[in-house]
């Protein structure tokens, strides 16, 4: 057994999770390997914990879905839902062989399918200690311009990071984030204004996502003025999207324009519901390793030097009251290499060209 796995169990399972005696776990595991399942079984083991699985497969959860109706995800959501409250941690692990594996799963089946399993998903977010990632096929390393071997390398270093040592800078971000009041985001073409005025600010240091590294809030729903034109590629229910460009009214999205043709499928995804069209998430984002964008979420919201900014649903932790089906992290890149940019808090200059200027958040700049 490659030992990168069991270093990658250990993590999760005594750090992320945090797996203490006689606790349960579900590993819900999607195209991994079945050597990774078993060094996490084996580990949930050593900790005198008991560990349950699941184990599932993308062409066979498209092939689900193309007949998705209300009725099967009702009776899915129930079964999956019980399981869930059964469950005292939980952790994903999510392979792709075909990052569009679902592209052509017709849109109100997706949108089904997503209005139950929501019910199983906020269970799992507030009240279980949970950690998901993804796994490096080699599907990802060709979205990452990558040899395979090459980028498994990279998977292993971004996920094996040193988090805690990174905590109390996180933690002077999350103390700034949470004083000020309004802010002022511009770059090419980008001027954007928000108040985050009274949302918390939650540090996100290996315990949710792996790879992780970000603090994140909300704006004030109805706060958000003017427009932001994201510079990285994006994926979102199996359709990829570049050149997204989004204006702002009273915090509404008033017009969406996607490049290469796509406006039509962005705006439909948009108005899903009255929520997402409003957004339920603002976060910095600083992984030392983590440069260039790869249409693969988990990575990509954590590009040094960038931020993303969240049509659709908002955290309970960081809760600005906005509710959705969607929560499409949308990603910024503010290094010279992509133009540039900058952050003000409260009319003062705080992050330009990606590097926080606060002595204290140095480490924070990779």
């Amino acid at each position: 057994m490659d030992p990168r796995y069991l270093e990658l169990a250990k993590q999760l399972i005594r750090y992320s999770t945090s797996l203490k005696k006689g606790e349960k776990i579900l590993l819900d595991l999607v195209d991994t390997p079945e050597e990774m399942g078993i060094a996490l079984i084996r580990e949930v083991r050593a900790r005198k914990a008991e560990p349950f699985l699941r184990l599932g497969s993308n062409r066979l959860s498209r092939e689900m879905l193309k007949g998705a109706t209300d009725e099967q995800y009702k009776v899915t959501a129930k079964h999956l839902l019980t399981e869930m409250k059964d469950m005292d941690a939980y952790i994903a692990i999510r392979g792709s062989h075909n990052i569009n594996e679902t592209s052509d799963v017709p849109a109100q089946r997706m949108g089904a399918a997503m209005k139950h399993m929501r019910k199983v998903l906020d269970h799992r977010v507030k009240k279980t200690k949970w950690c998901v990632l993804r796994w490096p096929h080699a599907a990802m390393a060709q979205q990452a311009g990558m040899s395979t071997e090459a980028f498994e390398d990279f998977y292993f270093k971004v996920c094996l990071l040193d988090y805690k040592a990174l905590l109390p800078s996180m933690n002077s971000l999350k103390k700034a984030m949470e004083k000020a009041n309004d802010v002022h985001i511009l770059g090419n073409g980008t001027d954007l204004k928000f108040s985050i005025k009274d949302i918390p600010a939650i540090v996100c240091g290996g315990e949710y996502n792996i790879p992780d590294g970000e603090v994140f809030t909300a704006p004030v729903k109805d706060s958000v003025e003017g427009v932001i034109a994201y510079n990285a590629p994006t994926i979102y229910q199996g359709i990829a999207f570049d050149g997204i460009t989004l204006t702002f009214e009273k915090g509404k999205i008033i017009k969406a324009v996607a490049a290469g043709g796509k406006t039509k499928e962005l705006n439909k995804i948009l108005d899903s519901d009255p929520g997402a069209r409003y957004v339920g998430e603002f976060a910095i984002a600083f992984h030392p390793l983590i440069r260039e964008p790869m249409r693969d979420i988990l990575f990509d919201e954590k590009i040094a030097g960038s931020f993303h900014f969240t049509p659709g649903q908002a955290y309970e932790e960081a809760d600005n009251g906005n509710r959705s089906t969607v929560h499409w992290d949308m990603v910024n890149i503010q290094r010279k290499d992509y133009g540039g940019g900058e952050i003000y808090f409260d009319g003062k200059l705080f992050r330009k060209d990606g590097r926080f200027l606060a002595k204290n958040l140095d480490k924070l700049n990779g």
